[in-house]
């Protein structure tokens, strides 16, 4: 699999970035480009071609020494004619880490509307000051889900157009060291 390459948009923030990727691979690896940079939280990039069964996004990262939540959102830019209007673009899977409450939550938005959360996990993967590796496998009816590679749960697509789902955005407390 080919790692992230980072292209910088200038429509977004300073912090914001946008992923020009290319084959099979969800993001590309940087090009010689200084990476802390660009794999700055908050993170937003694109996921080429779309999301489709088979593919998968891996998130590589550290948790913060004082880690208060961090998400990681597969979206659909498309699902908005107003792009700069967050609150109306379509989230396929919104993933939640919960430091307090010790919850991985999980739940999507679809025409404006928040699905039920979904809270049951069997154990809490995140510890602060350490890495972790999400891998978020796409099938036909649900998103698999794993961290340190163990399956933790299946999330059923709410979005029915997989290849609307186009981007990813991460957000909250922790350094993401490597996209894929």
């Amino acid at each position: 699999m080919a790692e992230p390459t980072m292209e910088k948009d200038a429509k977004n923030t300073e912090d914001d970035h946008l992923n020009n990727s290319i084959g099979d691979a969800g993001l590309i690896s940087p090009d010689k480009e200084d990476i802390s940079r660009i794999l700055t939280v908050p993170f937003k990039g694109r996921i080429r071609g779309g999301m489709r069964p088979g593919k998968k996004i891996i998130v590589m990262g550290i948790v913060d020494s004082e880690p208060d939540s961090f998400d990681v959102s597969l979206t659909c830019s498309c699902s908005t004619e107003k792009k700069d209007e967050e609150e109306l673009t379509d989230v396929a899977l919104k993933l939640s880490a919960r430091f307090s409450e010790r919850q991985f939550l999980r739940n999507a938005r679809v025409s404006g509307k928040w699905s039920e959360e979904e809270a049951a996990i069997p154990y809490f993967p995140f510890i602060q000051d350490q890495p972790f590796r999400i891998e978020i496998h796409c099938e036909h009816q649900r998103f698999r889900i794993f961290v340190d590679g163990h399956q933790l749960f299946d999330f059923y697509h709410k979005v029915k157009s997989l290849l609307t789902i186009d981007m990813i955005r991460i957000v909250g407390s922790l350094h993401i060291t490597k996209l894929g």
